[in-house]
């Protein structure tokens, strides 16, 4: 269809309920923020890759000089509205109608809507979000299950909506500006923020984001700008937008109080986002054996280099007035096995109770059924406090060594951890090309940045040779091995269903797998060559 606006075309359809997301102000709007900011955002991508040439050549990641004015400033983030005071637990998932309404049911604080990590980038995906969205905040919201006729509706009381666009680095494809692929970041935040800033300020609220995979200061500075200028042209004032930035990437951790600075009228705070951390490690010293890790089920919050990142966030965040998130308790609960469930559980009190006693505010879970046991470990050390910012946390000393320690990591690498990078790496990629970007695998919640560190830590181990723990060394023919075993094992598991063999596209997941495992140079994110596939499929 042609949008209406000039140089604008919208690839995709819009058809019955899209018509009232994809308006020709609403893409007049989202244009303009392509036209505004798009080379900008150019610029710090290319930026990235000569950082990363740069530790390809030997290069390390201090904390910034330049920047010293920010670090001895008395300076604190703006304060966050009533409904940002206690995120004591946030649950995160994708935008489809049952999530949506679960989530927001689940007794959670907040609710992370998810247009990024936890989602398959489909235009069906993409746009019905937005209607979902609408409906939530418009407490319309229903869904039928068609299989069980289960009936679900929102509760009286539900969760504060937050929403993650994509990441800077993500297209999206099915609306081209002046000739080129629109940016997925302004895309879902310029619908969002178009179509229910207002609302959510009619109902008490306000609209409220996480930004995800920042490589540092200078990409939350767009992220600024981008928001005053929304702000601006739709006549909401500045500062209501508030904006959570996940500390993702290892960059971003050296980069975390320049961070809150250039984002401090927006600032919500900032989160552990754990498991993308450890990607963007394997990924930013690829090239370096010493910085190779072991299996990634055996790299938990208690090692040195997570230990200190987790202590300076804190500390960070508390300087400056402003919430530290913790990160992601991806198990899943049973509901059938009551002695995995109690296993399940036990994980997910242990972290809460780490992170609670370490001085975060509030933290993250997968799955409802999470929700009360990580809400009694907060409950515990916070009492009626809606958080405890207060707590500065001045005894902790984070050096750059100490961020970039994985030498003191303990653990092996193994057979077991490699068939299960291989598992769940081609599981997900099959998953996510079926339009699910959250799947439950082996009682994880496995979303695309635990199927990173999967497929990059094998990259990184059949790059250096790595031994398994049985002296053999982790070659491509052994992880294709690997492949034809575990291949096998789907099989067996979910016997001849169909979606094995049709939808779910085990050859097609397999050779993508490889396309971002075994290539000679790494690809920096699989959902870019996934993504084309994703197209080609739709």
């Amino acid at each position: 269809m042609k949008a209406a606006l000039a140089g604008v075309d919208v690839r995709g359809p819009v058809e019955g309920r899209f018509a009232e997301i994809l308006t020709p102000e609403a893409i007049e709007f989202v244009a303009a923020l392509q036209r505004e900011f798009n080379p900008v955002r150019e610029d710090l991508l290319e930026r990235r890759a000569e950082r990363q040439a740069e530790i390809d050549a030997g290069g390390s990641i201090d904390f910034l000089a330049e920047t010293r004015q920010v670090h001895e400033g008395d300076w604190r983030v703006a304060p966050v509205p009533d409904d940002l005071q206690n995120r004591r637990v946030e649950i995160t998932g994708p935008t489809d109608r049952k999530m949506v309404i679960n989530a927001l049911n689940s007794g959670a604080r907040g609710f992370m809507a998810d247009f990024e990590d936890a989602n398959s980038p489909t235009w069906e995906n993409q746009v019905g979000g937005h209607v979902n969205l609408v409906d939530a905040i418009e407490r319309r919201i229903e869904f039928t299950d068609p299989k069980t006729s289960k009936e679900y509706r929102l509760n009286e009381e539900v969760a504060t909506l937050l929403v993650r666009p994509r990441g800077w680095h993500l297209p999206e494809k099915h609306v081209v500006v002046d000739g080129a692929p629109m940016s997925g970041s302004l895309f879902d935040f310029g619908l969002f923020f178009f179509h229910n800033a207002r609302r959510l300020l009619d109902k008490g609220s306000g609209p409220y984001f996480y930004l995800p995979k920042l490589q540092g200061h200078l990409e939350a500075r767009l992220w600024n700008s981008v928001f005053e200028y929304a702000q601006d042209t739709l006549g909401i004032p500045r500062g209501t937008i508030k904006a959570t930035v996940l500390i993702e990437t290892i960059w971003a951790a050296f980069e975390m109080e320049e961070i809150l600075y250039e984002l401090r009228d927006h600032s919500a705070g900032l989160n552990a986002g754990r498991w993308d951390y450890m990607f963007s490690l394997i990924k930013t010293f690829r090239e370096r054996p010493e910085f190779a890790l072991p299996d990634r089920n055996s790299v938990t919050m208690t090692v040195p280099f997570m230990r200190a990142y987790t202590e300076l966030l804190v500390k960070t965040c508390h300087r400056r007035g402003a919430h530290a998130m913790g990160g992601m308790a991806a198990v899943i609960p049973s509901r059938k096995d009551p002695e995995a469930n109690e296993k399940a559980l036990a994980k997910v009190r242990e972290d809460k109770r780490r992170e609670a006693t370490d001085g975060f505010d509030g933290t993250w879970v997968a799955h409802p059924d999470a929700v009360p046991a990580a809400t009694e470990e907060f409950d515990a050390v916070l009492g009626e406090r809606p958080n405890q910012v207060e707590r500065l946390r001045e005894e902790v000393s984070v050096s750059a060594g100490e961020l970039l320690d994985v030498a003191s990591t303990p653990g092996e690498v193994t057979e077991e951890g490699l068939r299960n990078d291989v598992n769940v790496g081609i599981q997900y990629i099959s998953s996510w090309l079926r339009g699910n970007g959250a799947a439950g695998i082996y009682g994880l919640m496995e979303d695309a940045a635990t199927s990173e560190i999967a497929r990059s830590q094998v990259w990184q181990w059949v790059r250096h040779g790595v031994e398994l723990s049985d002296g053999r060394a982790v070659t491509a023919d052994l992880v294709r091995w690997a492949e034809d075993e575990e291949l096998e094992r789907i099989r067996s598991e979910v016997g001849n269903d169909e979606w094995f063999y049709a939808e779910g596209r085990p050859e097609e997941s397999r050779r993508l797998f490889e396309q971002v495992a075994l290539s000679e140079d790494f690809v920096e994110f699989l959902t870019l060559p996934a993504y084309e596939k994703l197209l080609d499929l739709e």
